[in-house]
């Protein structure tokens, strides 16, 4: 018995790896996100347990693992994305070690390049960007981003979770030197047949953005140039500004 914490990649069903489809088809226990598509969740088999995590702690979810383990079930834990870039993957596999319980990480596709490159914007680019900066906007409120350090790193900023906060991450990083001019994209749902983005300067992206949905990623650097050039070939629907 082993439980799998399977990604499930940025959105796009098809954007799962073979192995991950593989268990998914052969899991007698599911659990999984809300941002999972519905198309993989009926990929479980009929007989399989299908349990959302909506509405459970991090506690408790951890919790279910353990049990379905000790129960002897061959569990598929879907999340989104990658399970070790923000999506907890660390804890949960902390918690079935503890627990003495077998477990294998199935990476993802990450919506750090995924979602960029969804609307021609590659996170690293010759001549533009040679590293990448990734931050959760969850952190803003918290004082745990160090917006003096984020304004003066060069290459591409990504920040995940960030759109309610997109207004307080725009202000932090301009406060700390940041040139308002940078360009910047956010993008929402993307991977999904209904992805919106915004293309801008950082002063004015947080208003631009206003309109779109959750999750959305926030994109900051010299690469955003690059979607004008790419997106046809991208094909994501833009609300694009500027």
């Amino acid at each position: 018995m082993t439980v799998y914490l399977v990604g499930a990649g940025p959105g796009d069903p098809g954007l799962i790896t073979a192995r991950g489809l593989e268990l998914l088809r052969g899991c007698e226990a599911l659990v999984y996100d809300a941002l999972v598509a519905a198309e993989l969740v009926e990929e479980a088999p009929p007989g399989a347990l299908r349990i959302p995590r909506a509405g459970l702690s991090q506690h408790e979810l951890n919790e279910l693992l353990v049990s379905l383990g000790r129960d002897g079930l061959e569990t598929v834990r879907l999340k989104g994305g990658d399970p070790f870039v923000f999506g907890r993957g660390g804890e949960e596999a902390l918690a079935l070690q503890l627990a003495g319980l077998r477990f294998e990480l199935v990476p993802g596709v990450s919506a750090l390049s995924a979602v960029p490159g969804s609307l021609g914007i590659p996170v690293t680019h010759r001549g533009l960007a040679a590293q990448v900066t990734l931050v959760s906007g969850h952190s803003a409120s918290d004082e745990e981003l160090d917006y003096d350090q984020l304004a003066r790193t060069p290459g591409t900023l990504v920040v995940f979770m960030g759109l309610a906060r997109l207004p307080e991450i725009a202000a932090g990083l301009l406060g700390a030197g940041k040139d308002p001019a940078s360009r910047a994209a956010v993008i929402s749902r993307g991977t999904h047949p209904d992805a919106a983005s915004v293309l801008g300067e950082l002063h004015e992206i947080a208003a631009l953005a206003a309109p779109l949905a959750s999750p959305a990623l926030l994109v900051v650097g010299e690469v955003v140039s690059l979607a004008g050039i790419l997106r046809g070939a991208a094909g994501a629907l833009s609300l694009s500004a500027g």
